[in-house]
This record gives C-alpha cells, sequence and structure tokens, in this order.
C-alpha cells in the first residue's frame, strides 16, 4: 500500500513539476494581414487551457513546366519552453462525405520525418505534443502547396524600449512600399504579433540588432531583411521572405524563418562575408535556400569561416544548399572554412540538370573552395533532383571563367530515405582545376550503406557506383569510410 501511495506521490510530484516548468506565449491576430482559413491551431501546457494560435496566409511557389505557380499555404507560431500540446484543425483537407463528420480520411503528415513526431488523428483534429522549439510543416495526403508550417518558437527575448529602440508591437503596420533602417547601436524589436508590410535594411551599421517573433513580409519580390556592409549583427526570431548578408562579418542569424515564393527567390545568401553564423534557421524558398558567393550584386570578396547549426531547408526549385559560381575573376578569390551541421532538407524540385543538387558546389570564377564539412545531414524523398553535385565548372550564364578547384570536402553522416534520386555529378574541369580529397564517412541511402569495403562490392566497382554518383575525370582522391 505505501508503495502504491508512494508511487502516485512520485507522479503527482512530477506532473506538477512538468507544469510549473512549462510556458506557452500566444498573440493576437494582426488585424488587416491576410489570414488563411485552412487551419486552426491551438496550443496549451499539459492539461492546461487552450489557447488560440492566428493563422496566417503565406504563399508559396510550385514550378510546373518551368512556370512559377503560386499557391496559399498557412503559417502559424507561438512561443514555449517546458512542453506543449498542440491541436491542429484542417478545414480544407476534410472528407466530402458529411456522413464521416468531417473527419480526414487522409494520411497526415508532420515534417522533418526526423522529429519522429507521429499525431493522434480524430474526425479533423489532429494533436501532438513537442518538448523543443520545433519548425514543421502539417501535411495532408502529401499536399504540401496548402501546408500548415508551424514555427514553435523558444521564448521570445524581452527588450527594453529606450532610445536606441524601434518597436512594433502587435498588429499590423503597412510602411507603404517603404524600408525600416537600421542605424549602428540601434534594436529593430519586431514584437510577438506584429506583421510588418515592408522591408528591414541594415546599412553600414555596427552592433546593431533585428529581434523578436513579428513577421516581416514586403508582400513583392524583395528581400525581407537585408544585411549590408556591417558589423557585429545580430537577427534573431523573425519570420520573412529572405535574409541575405553581404560585404558584412560577425553576423548572427537565429531562429529565424524565410518563405519565399517569386523568381530568384533565394533564402539566406551569404555575400563576400566572414564570421556569418545560423543557428535554428527555416528556409522554404523559390529558388536556393542557402548560398555562399564571393564578389556578387556589389558585394566584393571573399568567404570565410560560415557555419550553419541546426536548419531546415525545403527548396521548390533549385538548390538547398549551393556554394561557389559568383566571383571576380581577377581577384582569386576563395571560399573556406564552411560548416553545415544538423540539417534537415525536406525537398528539392529542380528540372534543370545544371542546377539540381541538394547540396551543389558548382566552382567558377576562379574561385577556390576548400575546407568544407557537411555533418549529420538528413534528406527525405525528392521530387525531382540529385543527392550531390560538386563541379568545377564554366556556367557561362553566370560566370566568366571556371573554378580554381574543390578541395577537402567531407560529408559526414548523411542520410537520404526516399525515392531514387537522380545520379550524383562530381567532376573536375581539367588537370589544374581539379576535385582533390572528396571524403564521404557514413553516407547512407535508403538504409545501405556505402563504403570502400562494402562485403557486397564487387572489386571491379566504383563505391560510387553504389551511391549514384557519377565520378567524372580531373576528381581526385574520393573515399567511402
Amino acid at each position: 500500500m505505501f508503495q502504491r501511495l508512494s508511487g502516485l506521490l512520485i507522479t503527482f510530484v512530477m506532473t506538477s513539476l512538468i507544469s510549473q516548468s512549462a510556458t506557452v506565449k500566444t498573440y493576437p491576430a494582426a488585424i488587416g494581414a491576410p489570414m488563411s482559413h485552412d487551419f486552426s491551431v491551438q496550443v496549451r501546457i499539459p492539461d492546461g487551457t487552450w489557447q488560440n494560435v492566428p493563422v496566417y496566409l503565406w504563399k508559396v511557389d510550385h514550378v510546373d513546366n518551368g512556370k512559377h505557380n503560386v499557391e496559399s499555404s498557412s503559417v502559424a507560431s507561438f512561443d514555449f519552453e517546458g512542453e506543449a500540446e498542440v491541436r491542429v484543425v484542417s478545414h480544407r483537407q476534410t472528407s466530402n462525405d458529411v456522413s464521416c463528420g468531417n473527419a480526414l480520411t487522409n494520411k497526415v503528415s508532420i515534417r522533418p520525418l526526423s522529429t519522429k513526431i507521429i499525431p493522434v488523428v480524430a474526425d479533423s483534429i489532429i494533436t501532438f505534443s513537442i518538448n523543443r522549439s520545433r519548425y514543421l510543416s502539417v501535411e495532408i495526403d502529401n499536399d504540401q502547396f496548402h501546408n500548415l508550417h508551424l514555427f514553435a518558437n523558444p521564448m521570445q527575448e524581452q527588450v527594453e524600449r529606450g532610445k536606441d529602440v524601434i518597436y512594433f508591437g502587435p498588429g499590423y503596420h503597412d510602411l507603404q512600399g517603404d524600408s525600416i533602417v537600421v542605424k549602428s547601436g540601434q534594436t529593430l524589436f519586431i514584437d510577438g504579433g506584429a506583421y510588418v508590410k515592408g522591408w528591414v535594411s541594415v546599412w553600414h551599421a555596427n552592433d546593431a540588432r533585428v529581434v523578436g517573433h513579428g513577421i516581416v513580409n514586403p508582400d513583392r519580390q524583395h528581400e525581407g531583411i537585408m544585411v549590408r556592409y556591417s558589423n557585429n549583427i545580430t537577427v534573431d526570431g523573425p519570420l520573412t521572405t529572405q535574409i541575405p548578408v553581404g560585404g558584412s562579418s560577425n553576423v548572427n542569424v537565429l531562429n529565424a524563418k524565410c518563405i519565399s515564393w517569386y523568381g530568384w527567390g533565394d533564402g539566406m545568401n551569404v555575400f563576400a562575408s566572414s564570421g556569418v553564423n545560423y543557428k535554428n534557421v527555416f528556409c522554404r524558398t523559390s529558388d536556393d535556400c542557402s548560398t555562399i558567393y564571393c564578389t556578387r550584386k556589389g558585394y566584393a570578396g571573399s568567404c570565410r569561416n560560415i557555419r550553419v547549426d541546426g536548419a531546415v531547408y525545403w527548396a521548390d526549385v533549385a538548390h538547398p544548399i549551393m556554394i561557389g559560381l559568383h566571383g571576380d575573376i581577377s581577384k582569386n578569390e576563395v571560399i573556406e572554412d564552411v560548416i553545415y551541421h544538423d540539417i534537415d532538407i525536406l525537398n528539392q524540385s529542380e528540372q534543370q540538370i545544371d542546377y539540381q543538387g541538394c547540396i551543389g558546389i558548382n566552382n567558377g570564377d576562379n574561385i577556390l573552395v576548400r575546407r568544407i564539412i557537411f555533418d549529420d545531414i538528413r534528406i527525405e524523398s525528392l521530387r525531382c533532383g540529385m543527392l550531390f553535385n560538386l563541379r568545377v565548372c564554366y556556367n557561362r550564364k553566370y560566370c566568366h571563367a571556371p573554378g580554381r578547384g574543390i578541395r577537402n570536402i567531407t560529408f559526414r553522416n548523411v542520410s537520404y530515405m526516399g525515392t531514387e534520386p537522380n545520379l550524383s555529378i562530381v567532376s573536375g574541369y581539367d588537370t589544374t582545376r581539379i576535385i582533390d580529397g572528396l571524403h564521404f564517412e557514413s553516407l547512407t541511402i535508403n538504409g545501405l550503406h556505402i563504403s570502400d569495403d562494402m562485403p557486397s562490392k564487387p572489386n571491379w566497382y566504383k563505391t560510387a557506383d553504389y551511391a549514384r554518383i557519377f565520378v567524372g575525370e580531373h576528381v581526385k582522391d574520393i573515399s567511402f569510410k
């Protein structure tokens, strides 16, 4: 009897501790902003009171036969710590059979699949729990263009308002096509629940910040938050269209989300910059998700010391990751010391073979690319694309010369689960512009571990054949461990 009561007491105490440590913060809808009626979202701490989460309409790109078609998806966000329970009601994707009580008859997926979130589905209601910050896609019957992007943020930093703080509180703010300029020493605080129609420019600034869990949407083909010619900059928390960093140093992009729907809608570009760090970010884009380029768009110089630590990439067209291509051929620029770690790639959809590659290094304009590490990369089933596209190349549409070479590239703990992708490509340019030092450590494709000592591999086969990688001319020192 005592043991049973002790067990009940321990359970009660643990439940109380979880409830006390868990916190959920929601924000009111911004009246005047475009709202979505496809989903309703609620959140609560375990066994607490359900709180409503506003659901906004957000456009995404559906490319078909080379044409960009705009589709309407949904976005919703809240802040929490500890544990949270989420309830999603689908209003669009329900059964047409009224006798079923509008029950969901189709499959519900929550991605990234690596989160291993298995929802409970009853009628048109989807419920699940989370215990850490997550950036998720809720999809019904594999409908990736009318999905719910659900951003479960960490708790928002609170900024004390003062003369150096530009504040946008909850509500709808229309800048009438203008921008907010953030200067040295200033903090732009876009509070949760704020929806800013316009864009932000951090321009020739030092020690400046753009923070908060609000929304910045130019609502046209334009970068949402731009960091240009600046030093010691932080962007933490917002949802926008694009966040390019150009001609800058010591930039930290944290907990930020980008979704674009128009042509050339790259997500998080790096141009001619050093010391740029990304942590816990999300990109769904109508062009490359993450790029590293040298001289381009008025920014001049090499790129060094770039790190991405925790990201979800989803390319509706072009590459999830793209390195190289653009530079000044007279400067012999370099891209070096780059790490991509803990990355979920949800899709690539690209018909043009030259621009395929979930991970692409297309080296042009006399650039030397070296010392790049891709670590802990999880790639889900592709609509159309290849896993790797590493080429020293001369793309005459965008370049003025081939690259100088690709050296010392490591792929560690990379996995793919899905339908058979297109053939990957690894190729140098000539005897002096080569790929030298390409090392795969723990590459897994649909459960098959690819290594040079695979017991099933005949001696006369290339290991790359098992990974469906075409290894062309001018490639030296390639290994699979």
